[in-house]
């Protein structure tokens, strides 16, 4: 069964009956204007501030999301799939959120930044081993993704020059984080596909309510929450900020799940490149970062892969011959004229 034969709606727009660049460019639009102001509010939050509670920032906006799922009229009585689908995606995702958040303690905000952008080639290559799903992607498609490894990791030195927040533990907490989201977008993906009735609301409820409580053992363990509880009251905008950014994020994620249920994990992983490619330009013309020459072509090298991803290519379904007998002998016996055998594309 597609995936194209559930009715989808990404916040009361309804998206199953648009063609598929339309549905490419709402996603895309939704998921850009909500992680966008993310990236903006954990710049801020992170690096202005020097907060770096990401297990507690996780914890407080998950409860956020809830709130704003409640508000889009879904309950647990409209799921379609058992708990326990959810609990290997929860795990990943919560991982996945305090990680990146917490990385944001030993790195700036554009080097952690360009790291995560590299998920799109361990995503494409754990979609062949996830069952449901055992992806294969064509040659070009590699090759796009690699140039865009090699220009986010050109750029990622060059940053480590120019900034004093890059440290040997933020990047494996960032590589943590890249080894989850591996396996994030790849299961997700393979939950739309055993059950296209699953609905991006039920899937972001479950992995967040699921999710939950699997944060709560490192924020003790850490001492985080204590600290987080005591910092954040002596400036208790912060929990604004936190909220906002959560309402924000929350767009962003609907419009992630929704790119996922109808293009893929990989296609999405190159959406969400490309956008922390603007988002990284933005932190710097906003902070006023310097750019060298190196930024430039690492720049260069993204844009490359982001194109070569965006070219049409001419991929030539596999056909099954199907012609009956009279159809070769009326071919041998039609006065010289060849009568076209009809072709049928391999389902």
């Amino acid at each position: 069964m597609k995936n194209e034969e559930q009715t989808r709606f990404l916040f009361g727009i309804s998206l199953s009956d648009r063609p598929k660049w339309k549905q490419f460019l709402i996603c895309s639009s939704g998921f850009f204007f909500g992680y966008l102001v993310n990236g903006i509010c954990e710049e801020y939050v992170y690096n202005r501030l020097q907060f770096s509670y990401g297990w507690y920032f996780t914890f407080v906006q998950g409860f956020v999301y809830l709130f704003l799922i409640y508000l889009q009229g879904f309950s647990p009585k409209k799921m379609v799939n058992p708990w326990k689908t959810y609990v290997k995606l929860s795990a990943v995702l919560m991982g996945s959120h305090g990680l990146t958040k917490g990385s944001l303690a030993f790195l700036n905000y554009p080097a952690q930044l360009m790291f995560k952008s590299t998920k799109v080639l361990p995503v494409m290559v754990m979609g062949a081993f996830i069952p449901g799903l055992r992806r294969k992607y064509p040659a070009h498609e590699y090759v796009s993704a690699i140039l865009l490894v090699l220009g986010l990791i050109l750029f990622t030195l060059a940053d480590a020059q120019t900034s004093p927040s890059f440290s040997v533990i933020g990047v494996i907490m960032v590589i943590g984080a890249l080894v989850m989201d591996s396996f994030l977008g790849n299961l997700q993906e393979a939950i739309f596909n055993m059950n296209p009735e699953t609905t991006q609301m039920e899937m972001l409820f479950c992995s967040t309510v699921v999710g939950l409580p699997l944060l709560i053992p490192p924020m003790v363990l850490t001492g985080e929450v204590f600290e987080a509880w005591n910092s954040c009251s002596e400036h208790l905008y912060v929990y604004g900020v936190l909220v906002f950014e959560a309402m924000a994020t929350f767009i962003g994620q609907v419009s992630v799940l929704s790119l996922i249920a109808f293009f893929g994990a990989a296609t999405t992983a190159m959406v969400t490149t490309a956008r922390k490619a603007v988002t990284l330009l933005l932190s710097y013309m906003i902070f006023t970062k310097p750019l060298t020459q190196q930024h430039g072509t690492g720049l260069i090298l993204i844009a490359m892969g982001i194109t070569l991803k965006l070219l049409p290519v001419d991929v030539k379904p596999v056909y099954k011959r199907v012609s009956s007998a009279n159809g070769r002998s009326g071919s041998s016996s039609n006065g010289g004229h060849e009568i076209e055998e009809e072709e049928k594309p391999m389902v």
